[in-house]
């Protein structure tokens, strides 16, 4: 299998496995979460719509996208991060971007600049 291959695969299913978890455990019944997995151009999110009491609730929770055979995070808000998860998995830092930092602040990180 392909890096790329691999890296589709391992991001779907955490994506699959972590929308299952956060609605078997929901406690507001108003809100869902969906897993979004856009093989063809590379896009996976994680997003919640649904109603807290009066407001309308629509945010994205991870966004993830493969750009030039690397794994850019462009949104994590979860409580751990998905990063360490990423590595765990097999994913090497040096194919991971911290994309929702400002490129000239990447070279500070231990990951990929881009």
């Amino acid at each position: 299998m392909d890096k790329l291959a691999k890296y589709r695969q391992l991001i779907k299913q955490l994506l699959l496995d972590h929308e299952s978890l956060i609605n078997r455990s929901r406690w507001q019944p108003n809100l869902e979460t969906h897993a979004l997995c856009d093989e063809t151009r590379d896009r996976y999110m994680i997003f919640e719509t649904g109603w807290w009491g009066p407001k309308r609730v629509h945010s994205t929770t991870i966004y993830v996208r493969l750009y030039k055979n690397k794994v850019y995070i462009e949104e994590d808000w979860t409580e751990d991060g998905i990063t360490p998860v990423l590595m765990n998995a097999g994913i090497p830092r040096e194919d991971i971007v911290l994309a929702f930092h400002p490129p000239e602040m990447r070279q500070h990180t231990e990951f990929a600049i881009a």
